[in-house]
């Protein structure tokens, strides 16, 4: 009789499919949260570190919910504001390339697919740093590391652009739908990181 209470008390193991569809909705409720953070302008970096974050104890069985999400949010905040402005800077520079392009300067093609290359590459290095960022650590280092990573790992700089690339669609079909989906864009960065860090 003792021993079928405490079978009663033990956890109840989840599905496969259910363990899945739990992280994917996780996914989606993280990718509001990270909409609503991003509403700052320049606090784009610290809300996908947040994000990326809160899926990592997601993922590990931890406990974690929007208190914990607002706690990394603000430690995320203190040096990627900076981040965010900077980023800022290279999209407009690459929009100055664009117009370079449609004025029909010479070279502007090349200047233009160069610039739009680099912009790219520096938003899947933002999204790799996100992904690792932990509390207290520099975001200068994330972004000099994730850089490296990004150049040495192309298969997952890929699988990143790829995600950011089902965040435009979504937007270009049906904007709302984008919102959660950049969730489903910091689980392709943890996931991509995870990846790098086991081979």
């Amino acid at each position: 009789m003792a021993q079928a209470r405490v079978k009663d008390r033990s956890p109840r193991r989840e599905s496969v499919f259910g363990e899945r569809f739990a992280v994917f909705a996780e996914c989606l409720l993280t990718g509001v949260w990270i909409a609503v953070a991003c509403l700052g302008v320049v606090t784009y970096p610290a809300a996908f570190a947040a994000g990326a974050r809160h899926l990592r104890r997601r993922t590990r069985h931890e406990d974690g919910g929007l208190r914990e999400f607002v706690a990394d949010f603000r430690a995320a905040l203190r040096g990627g504001w900076a981040v965010g402005l900077a980023g800022w800077a290279a999209g407009a520079a690459a929009w100055v390339d664009v117009q370079a392009v449609r004025a029909g300067l010479p070279g502007g093609p090349f200047v233009g697919a160069v610039g739009l290359f680099a912009l790219i590459g520096l938003a899947v290095a933002l999204l790799r740093a996100a992904a690792v960022w932990t509390p207290g650590a520099s975001w200068r280092a994330l972004l000099a590391d994730a850089g490296r990573r990004t150049v040495l790992d192309p298969a997952g700089s890929f699988l990143v652009v790829g995600g950011l690339g089902v965040v435009a669609l979504s937007a270009l079909f049906t904007a709302p739908l984008a919102v959660p989906v950049l969730g489903a864009v910091a689980a392709a960065a943890v996931a991509v990181e995870e990846r790098h860090r086991h081979r």
